[in-house]
């Protein structure tokens, strides 16, 4: 069913631990080590490790300090570069840059080349934002148009493609396009509302910038309607049936691609109330294809299937000789729960006030998964013919959705009845 980020119920965290696994254990001044290798610290300890002193910094070590302060910028703004949208943030960047440049001319040349490669990201995702908002825009005018059940329909989705490859291809498009938008910052405040190391201090001050993670989830309801939409739109069954069987195998295609994210709305507007209760038109479907698909996205054992086709999926990323066998998209809902999940189970400290590394360093890891995956290239030819179809034809609404219903197949009880006199009445102004 379509998405929404409130709902946390129906999923547990899998294979993650708040506490940490038994090993060797190295105290160091309050840095604890694991095997070599950092677990925990108190906060204090902590920034005194990280954190330079007159010691070994400024001009007495500086080409030994410099590279990896470079680096700490480098991977800053290339990673979170809506953390620099702001003019205060800028100047903290060229605060440090000036402070470090003078002391060689070739980490000056370094931090200039950062600066601009940063303002470039900025003006590509100042750029990609307002394009989203456009559509956004556009997709809720055909909204409130769209509210009933008109007479007619111009154009249907097998006139605009008949081909089910070349659809699921455009929804890759769509999906890789819309991915790529999104800033791992926008996982942070979609979940903490505090500070995450200290309960009494908030941690924003301004607004939540969560509009790209919130803009994507909009577009699996708007998929998940559209196909909904596609399937009560014809007036004979045979055609409601053939439009069924298209989407099945545009689902298909999907989940050979890895595109997930489609091929669950897909799945997710063909098992909505207002379709599957079209019992003649499923009687003329071939469903066994369309069976074998929701089992991949069956939620039993915490969406056991999915997830092993999951990790399939990124194996052969990783391994992969073309972008097209690079593609990963998850099923960002339950992405979303995962690190949900992860972030609200496990505690930010351990019981002897250290920060629990463990946690931070699985969820970089699941973060760090999805940035990989929302940077491959798509590798199909972009038909935009297709592409502005799925953003601005008109779906209906859950009502309009049962009246198409109701209008195709009579009501088989008496609460379908009244539902749809209550329908005809409000919608289409009939008795």
């Amino acid at each position: 069913m379509p998405q929404t980020l409130s709902s946390t119920s129906m999923f547990t965290p899998c294979g993650f631990s708040p506490h940490l696994h038994s090993a060797k254990e190295d105290d160091q001044g309050g840095l604890i080590f694991q095997d070599g290798n950092l677990a925990s610290a108190s906060l204090d300890a902590l920034i005194q490790h990280l954190i330079p002193t007159t010691d070994y910094y400024p001009e007495a070590r500086i080409r030994k300090f410099g590279p990896k302060l470079l680096q700490l910028l480098t991977e800053w703004t290339e990673t979170f570069p809506y953390d620099f949208q702001e003019e205060r943030m800028i100047g903290h960047l060229k605060d440090m840059i000036d402070r470090i440049a003078p002391c060689d001319e070739a980490y000056w040349k370094r931090m200039n080349q950062l600066l601009q490669a940063l303002n470039q990201k900025l003006a590509t995702l100042s750029h990609g934002q307002e394009g989203i908002v456009k559509i956004n825009a556009a997709v809720s005018d055909q909204l409130v148009a769209f509210k009933s059940k008109p007479p007619s329909i111009q154009r249907e989705i097998l006139t605009v493609c008949s081909d089910p490859y070349t659809l699921a291809q455009q929804l890759t498009h769509v999906e890789l396009e819309r991915l790529s938008h999104i800033g791992p910052e926008e996982f942070v405040q979609a979940f903490v509302h505090k500070d995450s190391l200290d309960s009494t201090k908030s941690c924003f001050n301004e607004q939540k910038k969560t509009s790209n993670l919130e803009a994507y989830v909009k577009w699996f309801n708007r998929l998940c309607y559209l196909v909904a939409t596609e399937i009560c739109m014809p007036a004979k069954k045979k055609q409601r049936a053939q439009v069924i069987e298209f989407f099945i195998d545009v689902a298909r295609e999907c989940f050979n691609i890895g595109n997930f994210n489609s091929l669950m709305a897909i799945i997710s507007g063909m098992n909505m109330s207002p379709v599957s209760r079209l019992k003649k038109t499923w009687s003329k479907v071939k469903t066994a294809k369309f069976f074998i698909l929701e089992h991949q996205m069956d939620p039993t054992g915490n969406f056991y299937n999915y997830r092993t086709a999951l990790r399939g999926a990124a194996h052969r990323s990783l391994t992969a000789h073309s972008n097209r066998e690079k593609i990963v998209i998850p099923f960002f809902s339950l992405l979303i729960k995962d690190i949900y999940f992860l972030n609200e189970g496990c505690a930010n400290r351990l019981p002897n006030g250290h920060v629990n590394f463990e946690k931070f360093l699985e969820l970089a890891k699941q973060v760090g998964e999805f940035i990989t995956w929302k940077q491959v290239e798509c590798p199909f030819e972009q038909d935009h013919n297709i592409i502005h179809y799925l953003h601005t034809a008109p779906i209906f609404t859950e009502d309009g959705l049962y009246l198409a219903s109701y209008e195709s197949e009579s009501p088989e009880n008496q609460i379908e009845k009244e539902r749809w006199k209550s329908l005809r009445s409000t919608i289409l102004g009939k008795t």
